[in-house]
């Protein structure tokens, strides 16, 4: 399984992306420079990492949603294709309407960095079927990681939460919420399930040695999904 990961001026987990799928599940991947007008051929993943693309100026993701690049992964998601992105990633993917929701300061209006736990939900997503229920501890780093949605009720109906903040436990809990987002949301998709955007880093939690595997889980899934005969 072929994947790209997108590298924009500020990006700083697109060496973890890359090192999670070829040196740790053995695929085949790079990088794919935000100039470029097209994707890397035979792309059958899109990872878009985290970092701080230009600078977060604007606000987070703004700038980076407009690069070229946008529009071919864009293509490649309404052709039904996998994208993947990460904390940055997918505040790139809400300023681009390739997810719903916007991403905004933390409730405590400082910088967060720790492990949290997530508990997977919603619909089958290629980064997500067979989860259901699982608990998973992955790190977060980021300012602005606050999920809202201006008709929350709404969308919760729609089966787009993949993933909320919880307790080790797997509890929902206000104290496991590190930046307040609306009901502890901490990832989701978009209506065809092919698009996930979540604030944790799995690429971060994919070896023992970094303190926790359980985010290789999504990268398992997906390649499951297109042993399977594909991801859409």
């Amino acid at each position: 399984m072929n994947f790209a990961v997108v590298r924009f001026p500020g990006s700083n987990c697109d060496q973890d992306a890359v090192h999670a799928v070829v040196d740790v599940l053995g695929q085949p991947g790079g990088l794919a420079w935000h100039k470029d007008r097209e994707l890397p051929p035979a792309t059958d993943c899109v990872i878009v990492p985290g970092g701080f693309s230009y600078g977060d100026y604007l606000r987070a993701g703004a700038m980076a949603a407009q690069s070229p690049i946008m529009a071919a992964v864009r293509a490649f998601a309404e052709r039904g294709g996998p994208v993947l992105g990460i904390c940055n990633g997918y505040q790139i993917l809400t300023e681009a309407r390739l997810l719903e929701g916007a991403l905004t300061r933390n409730a405590s209006l400082k910088f967060v960095c720790k492990d949290v736990h997530v508990k997977v939900e919603g619909q089958g997503t290629p980064f997500s079927r067979g989860l259901a229920g699982r608990v998973l501890r992955m790190p977060i780093a980021h300012a602005e990681g606050r999920f809202v949605h201006p008709d929350l009720p709404a969308f919760e109906r729609t089966g787009r939460v993949i993933f909320r903040y919880v307790s080790a436990a797997g509890a929902l809990d206000d104290d496991a919420n590190p930046n307040g987002s609306s009901a502890a949301i901490a990832g989701t998709c978009n209506a065809a399930g092919n698009v996930v955007g979540l604030m944790p880093h799995p690429e971060r939690a994919c070896e023992t040695l970094l303190g926790s595997a359980d985010g290789r889980a999504l990268f398992d899934t997906v390649l499951g999904a297109f042993a399977a005969g594909g991801c859409a």
